[in-house]
């Protein structure tokens, strides 16, 4: 396929046809050396707000890069409302389930202290670069908002109104997931994952409590922190958000649109 969408990159410049972009070291270093794109190459553009642009790279420097936005790729559009409120784990799972998270649809990545947390320093940059990097793979139009740790009691005391918190329970009196969810009223919603060692008596009971709260069940198994949470995002994109949806048309060929209402034909 002649003049191919080479990769997607997130940027913070408005984008509209005609627009220039500059990018700094680390993009245009990837542009440069790693993907070895020369002068003239088509990326796709994106900054959660204005939709995804096909861009051309206008210059290439080492450590710089400009690109001049050609055409609207995909329109923004609504995405849903969708938390994951988890204990921190250990660093190689936390990239994992931060990954995946953002794939899965996240809206709000909410790392939350609790008694039996061990890991309690939490690398944001890290996070938010992961973030980055699976939402320009997965063709997501927004990145997730990582936000600052909080203790377990500030979350639960600053808790938004009319958003569901479904509390993913290793055992007890919870409904299954699929029950829960569906049987929710539409609006807003959040997972919550607990640590490795699980949550102490006390918050449960102070959990059991919050008329937000809606312990779920995943199954007969016990499942990692990670996978927990996973399965959880999944069930719900399937089961009550934009898991239901067909996927976009001429995944195979990208920009396919684009190319047209530039009087270019894709295919060459």
């Amino acid at each position: 396929m002649a003049d191919r969408i080479e990769t997607r990159l997130y940027v913070t410049d408005p984008l509209a046809a005609g627009a220039v972009v500059g990018l700094d070291h680390g993009p245009a270093h990837y542009l440069r050396s790693v993907l070895r794109l020369e002068q003239g190459a088509r990326v796709a553009l994106f900054n959660g707000r204005d939709g995804a642009w096909a861009a051309r790279i206008d210059g290439l420097g080492k450590g710089w890069a400009s690109l001049k936005v050609e055409a609207l790729l995909q329109a923004q559009a609504p995405e849903p409302d969708l938390w994951l409120c988890f204990a921190p784990i250990k660093r190689a799972r936390l990239d994992f389930l931060v990954e995946k998270a953002c794939e899965l649809g996240v809206s709000r990545l909410q790392p939350v202290i609790t008694q039996h947390t061990v890991v309690t320093r939490v690398n944001l940059e890290r996070l938010r670069a992961n973030v980055r990097e699976a939402a320009e793979q997965c063709e997501r139009l927004t990145l997730p908002v990582v936000a600052e740790p909080l203790e377990l009691p500030a979350l639960l005391a600053a808790w938004p109104a009319g958003r569901r918190l479904f509390l993913c329970a290793e055992a007890g009196p919870a409904r299954p997931l699929a029950e829960a969810v569906q049987a929710a009223p539409p609006g807003p919603a959040a997972f919550m994952t607990g640590p490795e060692g699980g949550f102490s008596a006390g918050e449960l009971d102070d959990l059991a409590k919050r008329a937000f709260v809606s312990p779920v069940g995943l199954g007969p198994r016990i499942l990692r922190a990670d996978t927990a949470a996973i399965a959880a995002l999944a069930a719900w994109q399937a089961l009550a958000g934009d898991g239901k949806e067909r996927p976009p048309p001429d995944r195979a060929t990208p920009g396919r649109a684009a190319f047209a209402a530039l009087g270019e034909d894709p295919e060459g």
